[in-house]
């Protein structure tokens, strides 16, 4: 049976061949995954389509492929190990003797580096397989806390972390008083960019190039929408099973604004402005393969626990690498929140096509003058990076303005004004 690229998603002309997950010879189950495939945005996984023995591989690691090249041969059924077994392998060692063990047989030296690809294997997500393999850990040593158990990247990460600090302490208890160590030689490591990686820089240096760039402050004092997330977190955590955050307020304050100033929620195409009835919202996530912004659809239509749980879902895609291209593409807007990782102001890059994005940055405790008195409140500085080729400063300013105002007043939220 052969085994070919699948489709691409639309417009993804080609793909780079990650890595294998298996080898000549090696037997493989019924949509357990062979190998990954690396495009621009997401990583795929390509399924065996049977059961049998993977005979040969026609494309190594590295490669370019597109989709329908053939990439390797899988002899379906109990099948034969593939003649070019390593010389050393304890099976092909035993000559005709070897013929006589079970096809399923696996050498005695590596069973802790096997246990966590058997079965279970097509389960781990490509970035906590690789992370497994690299730091030589069995999946069954990691408690998995995503759906279902499955392993994320931040349970491995905790795995680590825990057993390093653990070996750190014994080592310090055990180990006599030594003399410093010498200082490392000064060396550069060069690594090629991943896939994602430049087609973030293509992206954001066809933005600086093409778009009249123009961003515009404000700042928002959240002391209501604190006070209101502090009264029903609770009751809404158990009425909804996720907790209440502040996105799904800057989405819906978000969309009440596009509302007003259809121009933040339009783009261009060649020499027409392209004004746009819907509101799909992009949310930036930070993931280890790099930035991605999954879309949540017709955001105007979606209560705040709806908002929540599609962020939630879709920030775990995106960071377990198994989001697909449709989740990535045809937003309007763009939201970005830089203040997780402690921003205080930044000028966010326009998603093209889109024509603006609006940055949320870290909460402060600020003094502030309210009725003549000065006070202290939790302040935001909010920034909308717009093309001002299709929006005024006018309406960018008065965009801001009605952000504020509803984060601000949330009632204004509830009755659309």
């Amino acid at each position: 049976m052969e085994i070919k690229v699948p489709a691409l998603p639309e417009s993804v002309t080609d793909a780079t061949l990650v890595a294998w997950h298996k080898k000549p010879g090696d037997r493989v189950e019924r949509d357990e995954n062979l190998v990954d495939l690396e495009t621009d945005k997401i990583v795929l996984e390509v399924p065996s389509p049977a059961s049998g023995t993977l005979k040969e591989i026609k494309v190594q690691d590295g490669a370019t492929v597109h989709a329908g090249d053939l990439i390797a041969i899988l002899e379906e059924g109990e099948g034969e190990p593939a003649a070019e077994q390593p010389a050393g392998d304890a099976g092909a060692a035993a000559g005709t003797a070897a013929e006589a063990q079970p096809a399923a047989a696996e050498p005695a030296e590596a069973p802790a580096r096997r246990e966590g690809r058997g079965e279970s294997a097509h389960k781990l997500s490509p970035s906590v397989r690789r992370l497994l393999e690299e730091h030589d850990l069995d999946a069954s040593a990691v408690s998995g806390s995503g759906r279902d158990g499955r392993i994320t990247k931040a349970d491995v990460i905790d795995y680590l972390k825990t057993h390093d600090e653990t070996t750190e302490r014994e080592a310090t208890r055990e180990a006599p008083a030594e003399a410093p160590a010498p200082v490392a030689a000064r060396q550069d490591r060069r690594v090629p960019m991943t896939r994602l990686r430049a087609r973030i820089a293509e992206r954001l240096v066809q933005a600086q190039q093409t778009a009249a760039m123009l961003t515009t402050f404000n700042e928002i004092d959240l002391s209501r929408v604190i006070d209101l997330r502090t009264r029903h977190r609770e009751a809404f955590e158990k009425e909804h099973g996720v907790r209440l955050g502040f996105m799904s307020f800057f989405a819906k304050a978000a969309v009440e604004a596009l509302r007003k100033f259809p121009e933040v929620n339009a783009s261009i195409e060649g020499k027409d402005i392209v004004y746009h009835d819907y509101f799909d919202i992009g949310i930036a996530v930070s993931s280890e393969r790099g930035l991605m912004v999954p879309v949540l659809r017709d955001v105007d239509a979606m209560s705040f626990a709806d908002i929540e749980k599609a962020i939630e879902t879709l920030g775990r895609k995106a960071r377990e690498g198994t989001i697909s291209m449709e989740e990535l593409t045809g937003g309007t807007f763009t939201i970005t929140n830089g203040g997780v990782f402690g921003s205080l102001l930044s000028t966010p890059i326009l998603n093209p096509p889109q024509s603006a994005i609006l940055g949320m940055h870290a909460i402060q405790q600020r003094p502030v003058v309210v009725d003549g008195e000065i006070v202290v409140r939790p302040m935001m500085y909010v920034a909308l990076t717009y093309d001002h080729r299709i929006i005024d400063g006018r309406e960018a300013v008065q965009f801001l303005v009605s952000i504020k105002q509803s984060l601000e007043d949330p009632g204004r939220l509830l009755l659309q004004f």
